[in-house]
């Protein structure tokens, strides 16, 4: 596993709320928004168990809608009010921390 995939795993979980929070969403969509954002290191067997494991933690729920055209329904996910606070406060910590690394990391960029 490379550095970029290690570093990911740690905050697959924040950027999977945040997307959420914009918009209730399916996996295979998830996939894809995170890899047109830059993240394209993300599969979608590692996004279903964080679902899993988020939805369980109650910071999200899911639901099946209907496919037009059919086909077997898709589980959607929308983001619930305990998913909100913790979506702001990874939020919070994250912006600590980015301001953190990035002010060790200044000195070394030429």
């Amino acid at each position: 596993m490379d550095r970029s995939s290690q570093l990911l795993r740690g905050v697959l979980d924040m950027c999977l709320l945040a997307l959420i929070a914009e918009e209730p969403s399916y996996g295979y969509e998830m996939a894809t928004k995170l890899s047109e954002r830059g993240l394209e290191l993300v599969g979608e067997g590692s996004i279903y168990p964080t679902l899993s494991r988020m939805q369980r933690a109650g910071l999200i729920e899911g639901y099946l809608v209907e496919v037009p055209g059919g086909g077997p329904p898709r589980k959607y996910y929308r983001i619930t009010p305990t998913g909100r606070r913790r979506l702001r406060s990874w939020t919070e910590a994250w912006d600590r921390l980015q301001r953190g690394v990035a002010g060790i990391l200044e000195a070394h960029r030429g």
